[in-house]
């Protein structure tokens, strides 16, 4: 049977050819841009291809600065917050750590559900958190992870389960943080972030994609 090659692109996103160069846990990484609206564009991080030292090293990152806080479990969402917290959890000593699915799994018969919207991602998805994994985080200190925190909606959505489960959330560590929309959705919760870099967005100026200075 021949092969086929069929296209998944979100509408209207177009991979240009420029790229914008953040520093991240000491090393510089050119990162794609992207548009996600005619007139909007961000520099896109996919962790999942970026290298196992990549993971490592920003996981080992994002431990050191919430070691403080001593978490005792990691929960993070698939699909791209699943690298994360496993690298976080393993430079933390933490053998275990918590994964909020999109989609049910055969394992999952019964799950505790939230509505999200994400700003990669067309349309409205649900995080879902397996009944089975709940004692791992009611009444511990649940640290939440993601790659990426833009519009702020899905980690909302994860800190709102974590906390409808009973766990106490004592910080958010994310490898970076896009313009500034998530501040206002997460409110008082944007206090517990820490990102190791900040990304901008983008608009068209003169045939040229650039940053937008009050996303900075």
């Amino acid at each position: 049977m021949a092969s086929q090659v069929v296209s998944f692109k979100r509408p209207g996103s177009v991979v240009t050819t420029q790229t914008w160069t953040v520093n991240i846990a000491g090393a510089p990484v050119s990162l794609p841009i992207v548009t996600i609206k005619e007139d909007l564009a961000i520099s896109l991080m996919m962790i999942i291809d970026m290298g196992v030292s990549f993971g490592v090293r920003c996981g080992s990152a994002i431990a050191a600065a919430v070691s403080d806080l001593r978490p005792d479990v990691v929960v993070g969402a698939a699909t791209l917050g699943i690298p994360v917290a496993i690298e976080v959890s393993r430079a933390l000593g933490l053998d275990r750590y918590v994964i909020l699915q999109k989609s049910p799994k055969i394992h999952l018969r019964d799950a505790m559900v939230q509505e999200i919207q994400s700003i990669t991602s067309s349309g409205s998805q649900r995080l879902l958190l397996d009944v089975d994994a709940i004692p791992l985080i009611a009444g511990r200190r649940v640290l939440v992870v993601d790659d990426v925190v833009a519009s702020g909606s899905s980690l909302k959505g994860a800190l709102e389960l974590v906390r409808r489960a009973g766990g106490s959330v004592v910080g958010i560590g994310v490898i970076l943080t896009e313009a500034r929309e998530w501040e206002s959705t997460l409110g008082e919760d944007a206090k517990l972030i820490k990102g190791l870099a900040h990304i901008p967005q983008f608009r068209l100026e003169g045939g040229e994609w650039k940053p937008i200075e009050s996303t900075f």
